[in-house]
């Protein structure tokens, strides 16, 4: 008696046109083949790290052998946390390079930030995008810069060259209209040299899960009793969603723009969301909050892996992104009558989320000087 296979929900998503990256990286999921695995089960097409997930490994003691080896020849501690970092990231991207080539360069990606202490340094940004892009030496490298003001000149400037990005640290809806603005001004700067936009490509990674976490405070605050406590009921663990979707509605807004089908006509792809922090923070919510709704055409969702086992497990894969168009508008509408402004948030959730990131980089380094680096 033939036995059936359920297909894995994450696999299914695809069928929705939504691509799965995986939120984490180390080197005992490269080697021991466990990443291959999640590709071929899964269908996991591309990988994102940071300065938290790579501090595990250095903490851990994963990278004591290649720190003491190039601390031997002299290197200091920044070099050796970015050829470390490099080579493990270069290393992911060999392991997604057939699903890169067989897609024609749109799934596959593996991406790689630059120091969190260049957040608002754009001209030390690109010279460390570019060192990133030319150490790793892989086509399907995204190199992750923060959307902060300062951020989007980087950006810009980057995708003019040819180094595809992944815009990260994105809150609010109206900086994601300059992160747009910026990818799109990358692309006209590198076509008016009459180069080709061809492989250049980038994706807006919109940070969910904190928004609510910043957020849900103040409307339960709010939800006690008086004016607003009725809306700010209606609120509660809806307004980073409700972003979300906006946002979406935005993004069909810019690429489908005269501008841009020019760009398009020359080989340019549109610039994809992403939704990155989509580990639920709040227990009293659903571990596959930040991806049911979410699931739609041409987006990406990365994924820690307790929400990725979490969605293997019990999952359920429907094209919701853009269902009821009308009502995140509507929601997120009552939230200046409650007195919370939306691009403050986004403010504050961009600054601790910089911050946030330094801590795990100064510690990386100071594990890295502890070995005997300078």
């Amino acid at each position: 008696m033939a036995v059936l296979i359920k297909e894995s929900p994450i696999r299914r998503i695809q069928l929705f046109g939504q691509d799965i990256w995986l939120d984490f990286i180390d080197r005992g999921l490269i080697r021991s083949g466990s990443l291959a695995r999640l590709i071929e089960e899964d269908g996991i097409s591309g990988v994102t790290s940071n300065p938290t997930i790579f501090e595990q490994s250095f903490s851990g003691g994963e990278y004591d052998d290649d720190i003491h080896e190039m601390a031997g020849q002299g290197l200091g501690a920044e070099d050796i946390y970015k050829r470390i970092t490099s080579a493990e990231i270069r290393s992911a991207a060999d392991v997604f390079m057939p699903l890169f080539e067989s897609s024609r360069g749109r799934r596959g990606f593996v991406s790689l930030e630059v120091s969190p202490h260049l957040a608002y340094d754009p001209v030390r940004t690109v010279q460390e995008a570019r060192e990133l892009r030319d150490l790793v030496d892989r086509p399907n490298l995204l190199v992750k810069i923060p959307a902060t003001m300062e951020g989007l000149a980087a950006i810009r400037q980057c995708i003019s060259e040819g180094i595809s990005i992944n815009v990260t640290l994105l809150f609010g809806l109206s900086r994601y209209m300059h992160v747009a603005q910026a990818y799109i001004e990358g692309l006209e700067e590198r076509t008016g040299r009459n180069e080709s936009p061809v492989g250049v490509t980038s994706v807006a990674s919109f940070f969910l899960s904190r928004i609510d976490a910043m957020v849900d405070p103040m409307l339960d605050r709010i939800s006690l009793g008086g004016p607003g406590s009725e809306q700010a009921k209606t609120l509660f663990g809806q307004v980073a969603s409700c972003c979300a979707k906006i946002a979406y509605q935005m993004q069909q807004e810019i690429f489908a723009s005269p501008k841009f089908h020019d760009l398009a006509a020359k080989g340019a792809t549109p610039q994809r969301l992403l939704w990155a922090s989509t580990g639920t923070k709040n227990p009293m919510f659903s571990d596959i909050k930040y991806v049911e709704p979410l699931i739609g055409l041409d987006t990406i969702n990365t994924m820690p892996m307790a929400t990725l086992k979490a969605y293997q497990d019990h999952g359920e894969p429907e094209s919701r992104l853009d269902m009821n168009p009308d009502r995140p508008v509507r929601l997120l509408s009552h939230l200046d009558d409650l007195g919370i402004k939306l691009d403050e948030i986004a403010d504050a959730l961009e600054l601790e989320g910089v911050e946030k990131f330094k801590k795990p980089y100064d510690a990386s380094l100071d594990r890295i000087r502890q070995r005997g680096a300078k």
